[in-house]
Formats: structure tokens, C-alpha cells, sequence
């Protein structure tokens, strides 16, 4: 499992909240956890992230996470559909030879 950087939790915590991100934020934040916080990282996050619209990056990480999902299903499930493909064509010459022979029976 990959760890996730604290002061990004921190970060989510807060906007979750409908809190604001700020330095003091992150640090109560990082400190209630139970871990130390250092001052100049808790700075430099909270001005990067100011003006970022965290629901249209929440909703960005979800469409992409659900992506590779998404996709495996519909390589897997490009065979069947050829398969089915292939039967239906089967389906559709043994009619055309059961008509054929029902027309051969009645000239017989």
C-alpha cells in the first residue's frame, strides 16, 4: 500500500471540515494525529494550495482511479462478443441449409 504524505491528510481533513487550509490547520491537524508538524512544510502546502478546487481534483483522482477498472472489463469482454459474433454466423448458415433442405425434401 503506498503511503500518503501526512500534511496531504491534513489538507483533505480540512477541506472535508469545510475548514480552511492554513498553516495553523495543518498543524492542529498534524498534532491531534499525534505526530509533530513541521512549520515551514505546513507553510509551503497551505500557500500551494490556496485557490485549488479540491472538488474537480477529487473528482479528477476518482475518474482516473476508476479508469483501469473500467478498462479490464471491456478487453475481457471484447472475446465474448467476437464469439458470440462467430455463433450468430453459424446460427445463420445452418438455417440457410435447413432451408435448402426443407426446399430439396419437397421436390425430393
Amino acid at each position: 500500500m503506498t503511503k500518503v504524505d501526512p500534511y496531504l491528510h491534513a489538507v483533505l481533513l480540512l477541506h472535508g471540515a469545510g475548514k480552511d487550509v492554513s498553516q495553523e490547520g495543518i498543524i492542529a491537524v498534524m498534532k491531534a494525529a499525534g505526530t509533530e508538524a513541521d512549520d515551514a512544510k505546513a507553510k509551503v502546502l497551505a500557500e500551494a494550495v490556496k485557490g485549488v478546487d479540491f472538488e474537480d481534483l477529487l473528482k479528477n483522482v476518482a475518474t482516473v482511479a476508476a479508469a483501469p477498472a473500467a478498462a479490464a472489463p471491456a478487453a475481457g469482454g471484447a472475446a465474448p462478443a467476437e464469439k458470440k459474433e462467430e455463433e450468430e454466423e453459424v446460427s445463420e448458415e445452418k438455417k440457410e441449409e435447413q432451408a435448402a433442405e426443407g426446399l430439396a425434401n419437397l421436390f425430393g
